[in-house]
């Protein structure tokens, strides 16, 4: 099965700080190569910089930690996510949980005070409207075992 993943997961260093998530059920799971996993990070893709400023959902919007509306780099990162999910055929993803852009099913709330609330990332919305599967990181090893 060809599955998008967030490149942070994969430990590559492209989170707002300039760090990593790394997860080790996909790191494994490159390793094992029982799936193709296509790694994308819709935030580089849209053009915003690593560092960057912290990001999070205000409403249908995306806005930096300084009030900067960056919700035109989410939108065009999402955007090129499907482009490459398309390209490759992946029927399911599996994101950073609670990013902006990524996070499936809760996301911070706007207020930076770590508040988590129902909702879905700019990308992971998008993704799921155009019928792919969409799960965080604690659910990799579930979609990674079928």
């Amino acid at each position: 099965m060809n599955i998008l993943v967030s490149e942070c997961l994969l430990g590559i260093r492209c989170k707002y700080s300039g760090g990593a998530n790394p997860c080790l059920a996909v790191i494994q799971a490159v390793k094992a190569g029982r799936h193709r996993l296509i790694p994308v990070c819709p935030e580089c893709l849209g053009g915003l910089a690593i560092p960057r400023q912290p990001s999070e959902r205000v409403g249908d919007r995306v806005l930096s930690r300084t009030g900067e509306d960056v919700t035109a780099q989410y939108e065009r990162g999402a955007q090129a996510a499907l482009a490459l999910a398309k390209l490759y055929g992946c029927t399911a993803a599996i994101l950073k949980e609670r990013s902006p852009s990524c996070g499936s099913g809760a996301v911070y709330d706007g207020t930076f005070t770590g508040t988590v609330i129902p909702g879905d990332g700019v990308t992971a919305q998008l993704l799921k409207a155009n019928g792919i599967q969409v799960v965080g990181e604690s659910r990799a090893e579930e979609l990674l075992g079928r």
